[in-house]
């Protein structure tokens, strides 16, 4: 079965965009999880617009303590430095919270969103080394990758865990042709072949970027899904609907997924 990892970004965002503490990433946790969530994700960037790294000890030490079978996703660029207003830096946070999961994206500082994987045709020694701190904190690590067979195995050289195929493109094809057209298909097919390699390589496989419930029962399908990580498309069907009937929603397209082992 798939889990599903929900992003607390946006809830952040909006928190942020106010003094106070409303509406509480924690609370919002806990939604999360009472819904069906098997995780919970954050990515605090250095400029902390959205998930502050004061935010990350709260979230650990609630699943810690309160949901010791939930898992905890840190995602980031391993390469964010300590800034002066409180981000200690990628590396930092991961040690400091020890989280289950720990997904390293090759995004700047002051990009908008994650919009590519890693690039590993070349040898990247900085990445090695970043992943094997991570893992000496206890994470799994998992690389943002793009659907390119030729680096499924070369994620794996490097010591990651995992992949987190970035489903930007899949989600755009879906919504420009719809599920049948052959362009959508073509584009699954790509990620399907993708996840074959990943998986002889011994990886494991997240996905993320843009899956929605439209999108998603196609891509669930994904040969060896393990973990979907949504959170912008979460809240903004939860506009319309409930957060918590929005999160229970994707747990029922992910369970009700038929894939090959």
């Amino acid at each position: 079965m798939t889990a599903l990892s929900v992003n607390l970004n946006k809830i952040a965002l909006l928190r942020n965009s106010r003094e106070g503490q409303r509406p509480s990433v924690i609370e919002f946790a806990r939604k999360a999880i009472a819904a069906g969530a098997s995780g919970i994700t954050v990515h605090p960037r250095p400029d902390q617009r959205h998930i502050r790294a004061s935010d990350v000890p709260e979230l650990a030490t609630l699943l810690q303590q309160d949901y010791p079978d939930i898992e905890f996703n840190i995602e980031g660029n391993p390469e964010a430095a300590a800034t002066s207003d409180g981000y200690p830096g990628f590396i930092e946070l991961i040690t400091a919270a020890q989280p289950a999961q720990a997904t390293l994206v090759p995004d700047s500082d002051d990009q908008l969103t994650s919009d590519h994987g890693w690039d590993l045709s070349q040898e990247q020694p900085r990445l090695r080394k970043h992943i094997a701190q991570c893992k000496r904190a206890g994470a799994r690590v998992s690389l943002f990758m793009d659907p390119v067979i030729e680096q499924m195995s070369a994620a794996a050289d490097h010591g990651a865990d995992r992949v987190e195929f970035y489903t930007g493109p899949y989600a755009q094809t879906f919504w420009q042709y719809g599920p049948d057209d052959a362009r959508t298909q073509d584009c699954y097919r790509q990620f399907a072949e993708a996840a074959e390699a990943a998986l002889k390589a011994g990886l494991g496989i997240n996905a993320g970027h843009d899956l929605d419930q439209q999108n998603l029962p196609l891509f669930a399908d994904l040969p060896g899904l393990a973990e979907v990580s949504i959170g912008h498309a979460i809240i903004c069907e939860a506009l319309t609907n409930s957060f918590s009937d929005t999160v229970a929603a994707y747990v029922a397209i992910l369970d009700n997924a038929t894939r090959i082992a």
